[in-house]
């Protein structure tokens, strides 16, 4: 626990618009309980002796101000400026580094700044830097476009990660030519004087083409592609090995109903779902999860690779696998009417959805069916002739459970947000034609109340053994964060109250449903919450108000319920509560593992939007001049971002090209304020908006309203952007962004 303050207390004071706390007044706005408060005081008391929080004036509590040098990651501008990001977090946070003092640093890149005074604004002071000294390159690497002028050959980077081009020479030994996606080694860096220079290591198609973008995501976020020998070779020994008809050490239920339902496009279906009536009435949940750690080892090559891949990837028309398909879409995959060993967690509930008693075992089961979600809801809804009885009773009965669990849910504090939610429609050859809302029948809800309680039984139990285990958790908001909210629920003209518990944010969510006002209050909620994570700290999850939870219910895919099933099975063997137990990892192990698998997470997650980008802005560029239909996402002091409510891609407004009055941005209003005509252009505004230019090398949507927002005089019309159906080949795989992360079970994809 005290690691977990600690982590608490200095993200809080990180923020830019705290203000220095005593100690209990901090205690309080972290939400500490009073029970906690010794805990508490100990963490701060550590911070303190170790030189990274200060005590001032009054006692008042905040970072330690910069020192002459700072150390940290840079992050460049296009307009060539850029920050350093500390690695040890001080009272001035992000250092500005103006243009000139940059030394040709990269973003990513580890430098030293020396940190200058530049005076104070609101009583507080500001600092410039300037770096002096690149500790560690942050890539030795980039992909790029290839292009030729005035004689010279030369790689426009993609995304921002260097903003100029590079020189290349040689290109004629990889065969490559003009507009051709390339893989650059940088031989010589950026100066003053010289651009950076490379040599191209590999082609990987020409620009604009699908194969060439995905694979040039693929190599720009570093993701695994082709998996070791020995990996392989374990995959097939084990495929070899499987003998689902000659086990007797598990719980044979081939012969009951079991159905699995997915996306139509599936191939690997890690769980399964029964239900069914026990002697007392009370209804019997069974959540049947692919049991894959029975295939590999601890330490074995597959799992030494599953926990460096951390996850699969997600990527629009391909999966990148955390095991090899053998496994994931062979002998793991719980296919319809093959033998399949799974783990099993039984739920007990009485008809209003309250758990009377959990369990668990090995099994074996036979899925009686594989179901698409649409089929599903139309078999619900009565739409679906010829369906075998037994699948229509059980859908039936999982429908009223899963409502009873939902309301339950719903009491005790669990946060749905409502947030659009975008499937983009690609032709055969990987293009974006079309977008439209993903599909959400209440069959995914279904499955998804049931993962959440099968994840908060395998956590409860084990938190019953009191073994450090991976946990999936999610940080209470703190009190600047939910301060801002109220801030703009205000703004909006709502009333709140001025405690924002879960239950008020509920009622607040359902106060705007279906109102012009859900889409941003929706949002602010969302940014007023922290990110979900791995890790072994007992904190609970905030958004579904769980104090025991973690992730097991998707092992195929993440590396998290793989290290959750093997102390099940430790349970299962009576064994979990013997000392020196080789599945039980220490807490610091688990706390390393916890941070590579978020970032692995955290880096399909970017991989996956920086794709469909990269499809739609391809798109857009072929036609502007059209209109697109928006709504405000994002305010800066440089202009405003909006959100095509079409195909959920960002762009960016200018100041300028809002009218030809003068704009800035109101922080405290929260809003862009024009000077003379005093309109006001708030999160969440619609905005018929005209598509002006695209930048795909640097991921930019340049729009404009269609009618300047100040004017009176309306402009001619532009077309607005139509497209043609066609068959549609993408994935089927619903977004998390909808809603707060682990709410739902783990996406499904086809491979």
């Amino acid at each position: 626990m005290p690691e977990v303050f600690k982590q608490k207390i200095l993200k809080f004071l990180t923020r830019r618009d705290y203000m220095p706390l005593k100690l209990h007044p901090l205690a309080k706005a972290l939400g500490v309980e009073d029970d906690q408060f010794e805990t508490f005081a100990a963490a701060f008391k550590e911070l303190y002796q170790a030189g990274r929080v200060v005590i001032g004036a009054k006692n008042l509590i905040s970072l330690p101000p910069p020192s002459s040098k700072m150390v940290g990651k840079f992050r460049s501008n296009p307009k060539g400026f850029g920050f350093v990001i500390p690695l040890e977090p001080n009272a001035q946070g992000d250092l500005f580094i103006p243009p000139g003092a940059t030394m040709e640093a990269m973003t990513g890149d580890t430098v030293e700044a020396r940190v200058t005074q530049r005076g104070k604004r609101s009583g507080k002071m500001q600092y410039n830097g300037e770096i002096i000294a690149i500790l560690e390159r942050g890539h030795d690497q980039l992909v790029g476009t290839l292009n030729k002028e005035n004689g010279q050959w030369f790689v426009k980077p993609d995304g921002n990660t260097l903003l100029e081009p590079v020189s290349v020479d040689d290109v004629t030994a990889k065969n490559a030519q003009i507009n051709d996606k390339v893989v650059i080694e940088i031989i010589a860096y950026p100066s003053e004087k010289y651009l950076a220079r490379g040599v191209i290591i590999e082609v990987l198609g020409k620009a604009g083409l699908y194969d060439s973008e995905i694979r040039s995501v693929i190599k720009q976020f570093h993701l695994p592609e082709e998996f070791p020998s020995q990996c392989i070779e374990q995959s097939r020994q084990a495929a070899n090995d499987f003998s689902p008809d000659t086990v007797e050490s598990r719980d044979d239920i081939s012969d009951q109903v079991v159905i699995t339902i997915d996306p139509p496009d599936a191939k690997d279906f890690d769980d399964a779902i029964s239900l069914v009536r026990n002697l007392d009435g009370n209804w019997v949940l069974g959540v049947h999860i692919a049991d894959v750690s029975t295939f590999i080892a601890m330490n074995s090559p597959l799992d030494i690779e599953a926990r460096e891949r951390g996850n699969s990837a997600y990527l629009p028309g391909k999966t990148i696998p955390m095991l090899p398909e053998i496994l994931s879409n062979g002998i793991c995959s719980l296919q319809p009417n093959q033998r399949r060993f799974v783990k099993s967690a039984y739920i007990t509930y009485d008809n209003d959805g309250h758990v009377l008693g959990r369990d668990f075992a090995n099994s074996i089961i036979k899925s009686f069916e594989r179901l698409t979600y649409e089929r599903a809801y139309d078999i619900i809804n009565g739409q679906v002739t010829g369906e075998k009885p037994e699948v229509v009773s059980l859908l039936k009965d999982m429908e009223h459970l899963a409502q009873a669990i939902e309301k339950r849910r719903d009491r005790q504090g669990a946060i749905h947000l409502n947030l659009p939610e975008i499937e983009l429609i690609l032709d055969k050859q990987g293009k974006v034609i079309d977008a439209e809302p993903a599909e959400n029948s209440y069959p995914h809800t279904i499955i998804e109340m049931f993962m959440v309680e099968a994840n908060e039984a395998v956590a409860a139990l084990l938190d019953r053994f009191r073994v450090p285990f991976m946990r999936r958790i999610h940080p209470d908001p703190d009190s600047i964060s939910t301060n801002n909210l109220i801030r703009f629920v205000s703004l909006c003209g709502i009333k709140i109250p001025r405690k924002l518990d879960r239950r008020a944010i509920q009622d607040l969510l359902a106060f705007v449903h279906g109102t012009p006002a859900e889409l941003p209050i929706n949002l602010h909620v969302l940014r007023s919450l922290t990110r979900a994570e791995y890790s072994p700290l007992h904190i609970g999850h905030y958004a579904l108000a769980s104090e025991h939870y973690c992730h097991f219910t998707s092992p195929i895919r993440r590396y998290a319920d793989l290290l959750v099933h093997r102390l099940l099975q430790c349970y299962l063997e009576q064994r979990l509560n013997m000392i020196g137990l080789e599945e039980v990892l220490p807490d610091a192990e688990l706390i390393e593992i916890g941070k590579h698998i978020s970032f692995t997470e955290q880096r399909a997650n970017d991989a996956e939007g920086e794709l469909k980008k990269v499809l739609l802005l391809q798109m857009l560029s072929e036609h502007i001049g059209e209109s697109l239909d928006c709504v405000v996402s994002g305010l800066t002091n440089f202009g405003i971002f909006v959100q095509s409510t079409r195909f959920g891609i960002d762009g960016l407004i200018p100041f300028e090209q809002l009218s030809d009055d003068e704009w800035r941005y109101d922080d405290h209003r929260h809003c862009a304020v024009s000077k003379r005509a005093g309109k006001m252009v708030h999160l969440g505004d619609p905005m018929v908006c005209q598509i002006v230019s695209v930048n795909i090398s640097a991921r930019q949507l340049s729009l404009a309203p269609l009618e300047p927002l100040t004017e009176t005089e309306p402009k001619p019309k532009k077309a607005k952007y139509q497209a043609t159906r066609t068959r549609r080949t993408s994935d089927r795989r619903r977004s998390t962004s909808g809603r707060i992360p682990d709410r739902r079970k783990a996406p499904r994809r086809k491979k």
